[in-house]
């Protein structure tokens, strides 16, 4: 039996154990930073099928599993999601990258031994909004990955997209208390956020094309009769790079200073949430899955998207390796990312099928990177160079 055959085998083989994954998923979301239970069902399958698992590596509900061959050969990282969002839970298929992940990971697993190299299956949680790969990247869990790579479930089959990157930055202001019906001895906190507000949104046609700013009033006072002396903003900003958004925030800072200077109060700014970097495209990898998919049956595969469109922390892996995130159709084109709808996908036959499809095409992608030296060589080569 040829290693492409042995690793279809291994998915068949576990894929009743893989949908019990997805669906145990399904009926118990927790969101970013809360999957203590989700770490320890993928920790304990992981481990039960022959990887070294290390939980909590750098935030609390992650997990890195690893199986050496012991023979030379090149670190192949799939990545899993699991966190959920709140009302819809899995409305973003992550319990399915899960299982996808651990699939593709185990597959290549069974060949391993004799082909040489490492397959690493890291256990990123917190992608909605907390950035757990941001923090593992940071932290050093993918300097040593040859290629990183992972499936998305979509409505559509495909094999990338480029990603904004974005600047989530909170805005507080500080005023001074006072009876409605005095005004003149206070100084409103809430004046300061309109009139910033105002003036932000008068900066959004003055952005460049693809930029995004997106804000709300998180406080704005307590009582109708009371000069409020505290208000706060949460803003994100969206660009095609970090250092563009970066520009468009400091701008927007002015507009913040001009409104405290007017009404008399102050302001501080923090990062509320976890700042994502665009994504950084490896088409080799993009026509390697291009490929793949086609040797699988996969019809009407949408080409790497170049129109980025909201954000996610795969960006910061794709800075520190060649990294690739597909798509596969699970849904139709009516179906809504981030809805119910789409979490009762994920347990569906269309969900189960586009499990194994995806582990399948990324495990073999895995295969030809560490059997054919000269692809990885072209993979790597680009990551350094930005040419194939």
């Amino acid at each position: 039996m040829d290693y492409k055959t042995r690793i279809e085998a291994s998915i068949q083989e576990h894929l009743d154990a893989y949908m019990d994954i997805v669906k145990t998923l399904y009926d118990n979301p927790e969101t970013g930073f809360e999957e203590y239970e989700t770490q320890k069902v993928l920790v304990k399958y992981l481990k039960d099928a022959g990887f070294d698992v290390k939980p909590s590596v750098v935030v609390d509900t992650d997990f890195v599993a690893e199986y050496k061959s012991g023979k030379e050969g090149p670190t192949i990282a799939y990545m899993c999601e699991y966190d959920a969002l709140p009302e819809v839970g899995h409305g973003c298929g992550h319990n399915l990258i899960a299982g996808i992940g651990i699939a593709a990971g185990e597959a290549l697993k069974s060949v391993i031994d004799e082909i040489g190299g490492i397959v690493r299956v890291v256990g990123t949680p917190g992608e909605e909004n907390f950035g757990g790969k941001v923090k593992m990247s940071e932290a050093g869990v993918f300097d040593d990955v040859d290629a990183a790579l992972m499936v998305h479930p979509s409505t559509e089959n495909g094999v990338g997209s480029r990603s904004l990157a974005i600047l989530p930055i909170k805005y507080e202001f500080f005023g001074k208390n006072a009876h409605g019906c005095r005004p003149q001895e206070g100084h409103s906190a809430l004046d300061a956020a309109i009139s910033t507000y105002t003036q932000i949104s008068m900066l959004r046609q003055f952005v460049t094309p693809g930029s995004y700013i997106h804000g709300i009033i998180r406080d704005g006072g307590l009582a109708a009769n009371v000069i409020p002396a505290y208000a706060s903003m949460e803003y994100y900003f969206r660009a095609t790079t970090m250092a563009y958004c970066k520009e468009i925030a400091a701008r927007a800072e002015d507009c913040v200073k001009g409104s405290c200077t007017a009404s008399q109060t102050t302001y501080k700014t923090s990062m509320y949430e976890c700042p994502y970097e665009d994504t950084k495209i490896n088409y080799t990898l993009a026509d390697m899955l291009t490929e793949k998919y086609k040797e699988l049956g996969v019809e009407q595969i949408n080409p790497v998207d170049e129109v980025p469109c909201g954000s996610t922390d795969v960006g910061s892996v794709s800075y520190v390796c060649p990294t690739i995130q597909g798509t596969i159709k699970i849904a139709d084109c009516s179906v809504a990312g981030h809805s119910k709808e789409m979490a009762a996908a994920t347990i569906s036959e269309d969900g189960k099928a586009g499990l194994v499809t995806a582990a399948t095409a990324i495990a073999l992608i895995g295969l030809d990177l560490i059997t054919e030296p000269e692809k990885l060589e072209k993979v790597k080569k680009e990551f350094k160079e930005g040419t194939c």
